[in-house]
């Protein structure tokens, strides 16, 4: 039997260095996924604020459970009956000087169904341009998946990453079979230019599942640039919608007919040896 279809989106951002002004700008493009069908939508890493110092997010951190920033993917969320992921917000760590840098997953109601705080800590220098995430950034401990059960379509079980993490293939392997692994991400030009899509593709041929990545995709207010190129790969590594750059909406279906009959035909999950 022919299973049914699962819409989703990416949205892409060139966020700012003042959050009331992202949470509007992601408003209006999780309102045009919404609008073309998807049920499942997600933001890029750093969607809320892109700040002028590292330090800046400190100021607008949360605490977990309570805030503007998770007010606001509660009830977008809900508004739209949409699967939610707000990927990051800047959450309460254990040290003072520190964020945890989470990915936030909200039902169609608005409830809260997962949390990943990023565990893989961006760092690198060459020539002016320089980034250390240790800095301002608390590293999370545990992997996360979790399963939706959409009614009329078959249940999936998605899988949690952000950005830097997309360098580490044993965190997804430590998830189990998923079918589809999320990764918002703010890429750097200069490591995106070189490693951004044979990494996202390299992810979904290893598990064969689908890979969405929503990206910050501009020149930013603090000089930073990012780049860009959100998008859904399939489980055979092809690569079904895409955006360069910009601001905008990358859609696809999720067809978890593709997923068991690759699987089928290539049972490379079912071969791994651990040596």
């Amino acid at each position: 039997m022919s299973l049914p279809f699962f819409r989703v989106a990416a949205i892409q951002m060139v966020s700012r260095a003042q959050v009331e002004a992202n949470l509007r700008d992601a408003e209006v493009l999780i309102e045009e996924a919404a609008r073309c069908g998807a049920r499942l939508v997600v933001l890029p890493e750093y969607f809320c604020l892109m700040g002028r110092q590292d330090t800046d997010k400190l100021a607008v951190r949360e605490r977990d459970g309570a805030g503007p920033i998770q007010e606001f993917l509660a009830a977008t969320a809900s508004r739209h009956r949409i699967w939610l992921v707000g990927g990051t917000v800047p959450l309460e760590a254990a040290q003072p000087d520190r964020v945890m840098n989470s990915v936030l997953v909200y039902d169609p109601q608005g409830r809260r169904i997962a949390r990943y705080d990023k565990i893989h800590l961006f760092a690198f220098a060459r020539g002016a341009e320089s980034y250390d995430e240790a800095r301002t950034i608390a590293p999370g401990r545990q992997v996360v998946a979790f399963t939706i059960e959409p009614p009329g379509a078959a249940p999936l079980r998605i899988g949690l990453s952000v950005c830097y993490d997309l360098r580490f293939p044993e965190l997804y392997r430590a998830l189990g079979p998923v079918d589809l692994i999320l990764v918002p991400a703010a890429f750097t030009a200069t490591t995106g230019r070189a490693h951004w899509e044979v990494l996202l593709r390299a992810r979904a041929i290893e598990n064969l599942c689908y890979v969405l990545a929503a990206a910050q995709g501009g020149r930013h207010e603090n000089g930073r640039s990012t780049f860009g190129h959100s998008m859904l790969i399939d489980p055979w590594g092809q690569v079904k919608a895409m955006r360069s750059d910009g601001v905008g909406v990358v859609l696809g279906d999720i067809d978890p007919n593709l997923i068991a009959r690759t699987r089928a035909e290539l049972p490379a999950l079912q071969h791994r040896v651990i040596v």
